[in-house]
């Protein structure tokens, strides 16, 4: 099947479900968990084939900034799946799904020349585990919007519509704080793997993603110590995921843009 239309069928994929989720989170429609569930499977496969073609390169990998952004957009939208099954996260699928597809458009019409041959161990648990951590704190944040969202309805006391779809609002944020518990926890054996692998972690055209990343380590880590030290929750909780989410987002997007499209390098 060629790959345009494998990409096509995965964005349409991704749009139904989350057009679905939308108007099911508005009750303009039923909930159906599982058909989501199905038609988010299959964007996913469809999704993984695109990512695979995206990085298959003669002697190494396409690393460029697209084929990086569709192979994270898969991996939060893979695991939102999976954890769905387990926990009631799949009203975040109304957000995250639309920026898998869009990473679908983007690897398909803007492909990278970019080519890494050497990846040894230490530098695949690095970028498993990197990817892993992005994935978790994704979801996070998207609990976070719904948090918020269900906050502001509560507060002009809106109770049809989401408030009666979601979760009730304490179960939304320890589900929230579960999701970024694993973040850190990945995001901690990100960072102690790069600077064991990574003998340049600090050089100059890494500095900053080093930097921004232990920013947004310290920056979880403080929200989570608020939480159970001093018993943050409501709007400070979501502005510190938020923000955590955005630096993190920033040190592995940004760098990337600076490498690739300014200094036309990998890494």
């Amino acid at each position: 099947m060629p790959t345009l239309l494998i990409a096509f069928l995965a964005v349409m994929l991704y749009a139904s479900a989350a057009l679905h989720q939308a108007l099911a989170l508005n009750r303009l429609v039923p909930m159906r968990p599982r058909l989501i569930q199905c038609v988010g499977a299959l964007a996913v496969l469809c999704h993984a084939i695109i990512v695979y073609n995206s990085l298959a390169a003669h002697g190494g990998l396409h690393v460029g900034l697209f084929e990086s952004a569709s192979l994270i957009a898969w991996l939060i939208a893979l695991t939102l799946l999976l954890v769905s099954l387990f926990r009631p996260v799949l009203a975040a699928a109304t957000g995250l799904f639309p920026l898998a597809a869009l990473s679908v458009t983007g690897v398909v019409g803007l492909p990278s020349p970019m080519v890494e041959s050497s990846f040894p161990p230490g530098l695949i648990i690095h970028i498993v585990t990197s990817t892993l951590a992005y994935a978790f704190l994704m979801i996070a944040a998207g609990q976070a919007i719904l948090i918020a969202l269900q906050t502001q309805a509560l507060k002009r006391h809106r109770i049809r519509g989401i408030i009666q779809v979601l979760p009730p609002l304490t179960s939304m944020e320890r589900l929230m704080f579960q999701l970024i518990i694993c973040g850190m926890v990945l995001l901690t054996a990100s960072l102690i793997s790069g600077a064991v692998t990574l003998d340049h972690l600090v050089a100059r055209h890494l500095a900053h993603k080093t930097g921004l990343s232990v920013l947004a380590w310290l920056i979880f880590g403080g929200l989570l110590w608020g939480r159970y030290q001093r018993g943050w929750r409501g709007p400070r909780a979501i502005r510190w995921t938020l923000a955590g989410v955005a630096v993190l987002l920033l040190a592995y997007f940004g760098s990337k843009f600076v490498l690739e499209i300014m200094l036309h390098r990998s890494w």
